[in-house]
């Protein structure tokens, strides 16, 4: 059988993309029981190919419904597949890329020559529960007839790698010295990641502690947690700049569009209740409507600063104000941030795959 290799990574790559988003917002994949069960022990095994093999089958599957998955070398017949050449162009390359825990070779290695997934395999294998519950989830992929199910079973799959991603450690890339164009670029890229509000709110945070040691103010900055609400954290917005008791200023980050109501709110809500003089909305300025920005002037009128200010462009004009100095404290800032043992394994590989494109520009 003839696999589409740049359609098999493609495939992978979207479901990864599609996993990660739906951790962010705390929605996990799911799977039956039995399946739940399997791939728990197949995961946890120290023959960690099982999952690789796994992960092979079924994408090759998916690509062809004629495929036998326990023949995983061409020789074996019509219905064979070449287990070894989709592992080394699309599987591995895959799980490195991700920065998911994997064989460095080949997962075929660590079976014979010829190896059929089926029982007669089982008595060289030293993890016989692994492999036999590999076997458990092999016959159920062959059963599968729905493309929905050959779906959500590759995102469940997924999903387990993703957990294994989650324990481990991943180092982020650094640069000592990057130019503000270079952070033009950083900043760009890091707003266009899914990161379930997070980037935004890190760059957002970043600065303010950048400005406020460059200048040496007697602010402190509080940043609301992802996904927490206003009553349960105190805090009068995203991020809440005070001196002393006194609030100096209260800004929302958001990547979603402001529109009328949600200012007129986040007034009655936050600011009104609080006496907060200066509010800012971190927005994209595109989406901003007319109605919305003469309800932020009306509020103006009655003494109170609602304005509205794109994420990057008050980076950037930040830190060309701030100069070489000012950079710098950003960047560790930033870097701190990202760095923290609560930030999903995602964003981090996102950071260093950002990073990774100014070395190479």
């Amino acid at each position: 059988m003839v696999i589409d290799y740049a359609g098999a990574r493609a495939a992978l790559d979207s479901a990864l993309k599609e996993v990660e988003s739906a951790l962010l917002g705390k929605n996990r994949p799911d799977a039956d029981k039995d399946i739940r069960d399997a791939c728990t022990s197949v995961f946890e095994s120290t023959t960690q190919a099982y999952r690789e093999v796994l992960l092979g089958c079924t994408i090759a599957r998916l690509q062809d419904r004629s495929i036998d998955v326990t023949l995983p070398y061409l020789d074996q017949g019509a219905s064979a597949f070449s287990g070894r050449t989709l592992d080394e162009k699309v599987v591995n390359p895959f799980l490195h890329d991700s920065r998911i825990p994997c064989s460095r070779g080949p997962y075929l290695s660590v079976f014979r020559r010829n190896v059929r997934f089926d029982g007669g395999t089982r008595s060289g294998l030293k993890d016989k529960t692994g492999y036999d519950n590999l076997l458990v989830l092999l016959a159920y992929l062959k059963g599968l007839k729905k493309k929905a199910d050959f779906a959500a079973f590759l995102r469940y799959q997924i999903f387990k790698f993703l957990e294994l991603r989650e324990a481990a450690n991943i180092p982020l890339s650094r640069l000592h010295r990057i130019s503000l164009e270079q952070y033009r670029t950083l900043i760009a890229g890091l707003l266009s990641t899914p990161s379930g509000g997070r980037f935004p709110v890190f760059l957002v945070e970043a600065a303010f502690n950048t400005i406020i040691q460059f200048f040496m103010l007697d602010w402190t900055v509080a940043v609301q947690g992802i996904n927490v609400a206003d009553s349960a954290s105190g805090q009068t917005g995203d991020i809440t700049i005070r001196s002393g008791d006194r609030v100096v200023m209260a800004a929302e980050v958001t990547e979603r569009t402001v529109d009328r109501n949600r200012v007129v709110t986040t007034f009655n809500t936050k600011i009104a209740p609080t006496g907060i003089e200066d509010y800012l909305f971190f927005v994209r300025l595109d989406g901003l409507t007319s109605d919305t920005k003469r309800q932020a002037q009306q509020y103006f009128s009655q003494g109170h600063e609602v304005n509205f200010v794109d994420v990057g462009d008050w980076i950037l004009m930040s830190l060309a104000t701030m100069g070489r100095k000012g950079r710098e404290l950003f960047g560790r800032a930033l870097l701190s941030l990202v760095d923290a043992d609560d930030v999903p394994r995602s964003l981090k590989v996102a950071w260093n795959a950002e990073i990774a494109k100014l070395v190479g520009s």
